[in-house]
């Protein structure tokens, strides 16, 4: 053990008085020595050695902060460290007695003093007699001396004669010195020291002779195989010679592994090592013999040491090897094969039929190596791979690898070959596989483009066709012009379909890039003027049309074209498509007279349903242009002469209208037309009729213009006795989700609005397939004044099969205002346990509840939006009777055309004044009150 001095302020203590200890701290059971007062001890022990092991080496030094931080965390163990010194003779005890704990120096620091040392060890220590001169570590004992007969593994030095060269007797304890410890162990002890003493590499410098040392253990032990390989020695020619010709005796040993490592080692050596080339005897003898583990690595160390001149000796045997039973020893003849090549392609050139019969194996390694050898002995043969790749293709192979060889070879012709395929059929299949990509990922074909434009010129037009629209979907902005060039050299020498197709690419470019709309307008109006048919013709109008709706500069070129084509037009369909448009558009535009021509030649020279047409037409102009409002009445007084009904009628009509100069006439009967739903307007005429009725027929009774899923809707809910007498359905919303997709219970809500009510229908889906629900329903709780009037039940809902349930709920009567609100719902059923393999349900079921999200009902679920074309005319024929204004403090404005619940219309204007905030004055106009009121309290 070490020895503990003590050193006070007010000088040494007395050799005979005894140490005064305060009261210790308690830590894990072990009591600890606090120092107090003056006093603080220091370990001494570097002062008193005069021969103590060189540490140095392993020590490295943390700074005081960090040591002190980590001795503070690890005080647990130093007990058991103490206790290890009796038992460990080698590092632990010299390691503690030279680099102790830190210590206090000064009163302040006192209180952070190491506290790692038990109140015995301390009293013991403090009474020990004055030191000798000679005080130095314990000597191992004699006994323990001999039986381990290790030499001195540390120097000492001595202070007073550094020259001396005493070494003091230590050695490394083993598992058999803590066998009185039982729970302890040597690694145990050597882990705690190394986590007691971060800052000391422990790194394995010291010498150990192997021989002597009683544990034989292995020196090679705690060496990384990457240490051992960076330590490598190269051979000259004279050491692996000699190495070589000592390592051929190891062929009468009959230990696979070194047989193995024997064949390894003359693979390595063939290169620097001289007359290796007298193991060919015993490496053919392996090669053809009986044990299969030596074939394999024979003959691969053989057709290493074997030149171009011996090659045609044992050409026999590889081929044998190639077609060998075995498949290690067919790959290795294979493997082989490949790498002679660059010996003597010729003789390797001859073993093609064995290759080829390798390369039907079951074995996979064999199949894929055979592939490779086939391949590189024609690889030169351009003809040779095509004929390969198409056998195997078309044969198919067992092997994974094998099938990546082949994409190889593949590839490697692709990229030799400059020209396409010579035939039609691929190139067209190729081309039209890009198409397809380029719709969705046209990115991806970009790189493909210049090849692309080189099959514009092809003779096959198909594959120029999709060439073009490949283009075109895939082309850049800055490449338009070129693409319109290239295509307009040779759109007349395809068919109609074909033109198309191409018209319908430009269509989708002309929305991609809008700012390229002249280009393609010119385009669009060459083809136009060309020979084709009908289906032609109008994908060309049709796309004219959608670039003059969304590009208002193009409207003026747009609608000149179109005005152009007309004149000489034998399709009616497309001549009334134009004029609606030229009635639409033409009144905006800044000289709207310049259209009246074209339009009234259609009157003179065509059919009677473009005579109509045109009528129309001129009817709009008049309605919005009050300086072209006289000519365009001289025009409809002549068209009230024409020979057909539909002619005149349509022109006594708008005449009459137009003589009123009324913009709120003009807006009902000439601008917006009727909204409404034809079949929903057929069916309430015929109710009208079956059921005479003083009031008159009303519009606003018959729902808006819906889609087919609307109209199921209807349909749907008017199946339902409950719901056969709530009126036409106004509108219904998008589905809301009431849950989470991922939880037991899906459930999503659609909202039906009707004049005086709201039908919840809630889609149900059940996600558990060991449960049956029966009777579900959705209890429904509302915040406001609703009132719900009942609940339609889903018979039941079986494992992932969906149902619906429906909640009905009058609205307000008090208020006719308070139409937005929340609902708590609620899902209400009787759950049946069933199995989840087979279905079948338990008799016996019980109720159960599941709580769903919160749905809301808001204003714009009772507005359907509707289009004005002409907003200021709509304004006018709605009038000022239910009109309110109010001025808010908002950051962003919205126009509002739509139509209230009940069929009103409904309208809003605003107007914007710009300081600090956005101040904005709105003014909402209808035909009843409560809209009115509905839209001003919801936007304040």
């Amino acid at each position: 053990m070490f020895c503990l001095f003590f050193r006070f302020q007010n000088g040494r203590t007395s050799e005979n008085s005894p140490l005064k200890l305060e009261k210790g701290t308690v830590t894990d059971d072990d009591e600890i020595f606090d120092a107090v007062s003056q006093s603080k001890f220091v370990l001494e022990n570097l002062r008193y050695y005069t021969t103590h092991p060189d540490l140095a080496q392993y020590y490295e030094p943390l700074k005081p902060t960090t040591t002190q931080k980590f001795l503070d965390q690890n005080r647990k163990i130093t007990s058991f460290m103490l206790k290890v010194t009796e038992y460990d003779q080698d590092m632990t005890l010299l390691i503690m007695t030279n680099n102790p704990p830190l210590c206090s120096i000064c009163q302040q620091e006192k209180d952070s003093a190491p506290k790692y040392f038990s109140k015995d060890l301390l009293f013991k220590e403090s009474h020990q007699h004055k030191t000798t001169k000679n005080f130095c570590l314990p000597l191992m004992p004699q006994k323990k001396k001999v039986r381990s007969g290790l030499k001195p593994i540390f120097p000492m030095k001595k202070f007073d004669d550094p020259t001396s060269k005493e070494k003091q007797w230590f050695r490394f304890s083993t598992d058999s010195d803590f066998k009185t410890e039982g729970q302890y162990s040597k690694t145990y002890a050597l882990r705690k020291q190394k986590k007691m003493y971060p800052q000391l590499n422990f790194a394995p410098v010291y010498e150990r002779d192997k021989m002597k040392d009683g544990s034989g253990s292995n020196p090679f032990q705690h060496l990384e195989k990457s240490a051992v390989l960076q330590e490598g020695e190269h051979f000259g020619t004279v050491e692996a010679t000699e190495a070589f010709f000592a390592m051929t005796r190891l062929f009468q040993s009959n230990d696979q592994t070194l047989r193995r490592m024997c064949y390894l080692t003359i693979k390595e050596m063939a290169t620097i090592s001289e007359d290796v080339i007298i193991v060919t005897s015993s490496l053919t003898k392996d090669m053809t013999g009986k044990e299969d583990v030596y074939r394999g690595p024979a003959i691969r160390a053989l057709c290493r040491i074997t030149d171009g001149t011996m090659l045609q000796a044992i050409e026999r045997y590889m081929k044998q090897a190639i077609v060998d039973k075995v498949s290690s020893v067919s790959s290795s003849a294979l493997v082989s094969s490949l790498h002679m090549m660059k010996i003597s392609y010729d003789v390797v050139k001859r073993w093609i039929n064995e290759a080829q019969e390798a390369a039907s194996s079951d074995n996979i390694m064999v199949q894929y190596h055979a592939l490779g050898v086939l391949y590189h002995l024609r690889k030169n043969d351009r003809l040779a791979v095509s004929k390969m790749l198409n056998k195997f293709t078309k044969s198919g192979l067992k092997s994974q690898f094998a099938y990546c060889m082949l994409i190889r070879i593949a590839s490697r012709l692709l990229k030799e070959t400059d020209d396409g395929s010579p035939k039609p059929a691929l190139r067209y299949a190729a081309v039209r596989t890009l198409n397809k990509v380029a719709m969705k990922h046209p990115s991806a074909v970009t790189a493909c483009n210049l090849d692309l434009e080189n099959l514009i010129t092809d003779s096959n037009r198909s594959i120029a066709t999709l060439a073009i629209t490949t283009l075109l979907k895939t082309g850049s902005e800055s490449s338009v012009d070129r693409l319109m060039k290239q295509i307009s050299s040779f759109v007349s020498e395809i068919s109609d379909e074909f033109k198309v197709v191409v018209v319908q690419a430009i269509s989708a470019l002309c929305q991609k890039y809008p700012r390229k709309h002249s280009v393609m307008m010119t385009f669009l109006s060459n083809m136009l003027r060309d020979d084709g048919g009908f289906e032609y013709k109008r994908a060309i109008v049709d796309c004219i049309i959608t670039i003059v709706e969304e590009n208002p500069d193009s409207k003026e070129a747009g609608l000149a074209h179109l005005c152009e084509f007309i004149e000489d037009c034998e399709h009616t369909v497309l001549a009334t498509k134009i004029l609606h448009l030229l009635g639409k558009e033409g009144p905006r535009t800044p000289v709207p007279s310049k259209y009246i021509r074209f339009i009234f030649n259609r009157v003179v020279l065509e059919n009677e349903a473009v005579r109509a047409a045109a009528v129309s037409a001129l009817a709009k102009f008049g309605a919005q242009n009050e300086s072209l409002l006289p000519s365009i009445l001289v025009l409809l007084q002549r068209c009230m002469l024409d020979t057909d009904d539909e002619v005149r009628d349509r022109a006594t009509f708008y005449l009459n209208v137009l003589q009123q100069r009324q913009m709120a006439l003009n807006a009902t009967y000439i601008f917006n037309g009727l909204t409404v739903s034809v079949p929903g307007m057929e069916k309430a005429l015929h109710q009208y009729t079956l059921e005479p009725s003083e009031k008159p027929f009303d519009l606003k009774s018959i729902p808006l213009a819906m889609a087919p899923v609307f109209e199921q809707k209807a349909e749907q809910l008017a199946a339902i006795p409950e719901f056969m007498n709530l009126g036409p359905l106004f509108k219904s919303s998008e589905p809301v989700q009431l849950t989470e997709a991922e939880t037991e219970y899906f459930v999503r809500c659609i909202k039906h609005i009707f004049t005086n009510h709201i039908v919840f229908q809630f889609d149900c889906t059940n996600t558990l397939n060991d449960q049956l629900l029966e009777k579900v329903t959705v209890q429904m709780e509302p915040s406001d004044s609703f009132a719900v009037l009942c609940c339609i039940p889903a018979p039941n809902l079986t494992y992932n099969q969906p149902g619906i349930c429906y909640t009905l709920v009058r609205l307000p009567d008090e208020d006719p205002t308070a139409v937005a609100g929340t609902f708590s719902c609620t899902m209400k059923f009787t759950v049946r346990d069933c199995d989840p393999n087979t279905g079948v349900p338990d008799e016996d079921g019980y109720d159960d509840e599941y709580v769903l999200e919160d749905l809301e009902v808001s204003v714009s679920d009772h507005i359907q939006k509707i289009l004005k074309p002409n907003f200021a005319a709509a304004w006018e024929e709605v009038g000022d009777t239910f009109e309110k204004e109010e001025t808010f403090a908002l950051s962003s404005t919205k126009t509002l055309e739509g139509v209230y619940r009940g069929g009103y219309d409904l309208l809003v204007r605003s107007r914007l004044a710009l300081a600090d905030g956005v101040t904005m004055q709105v003014t909402v106009r209808s035909k009843e009150r409560t809209p009115v009121d509905v839209i001003l309290a919801s936007v304040g």
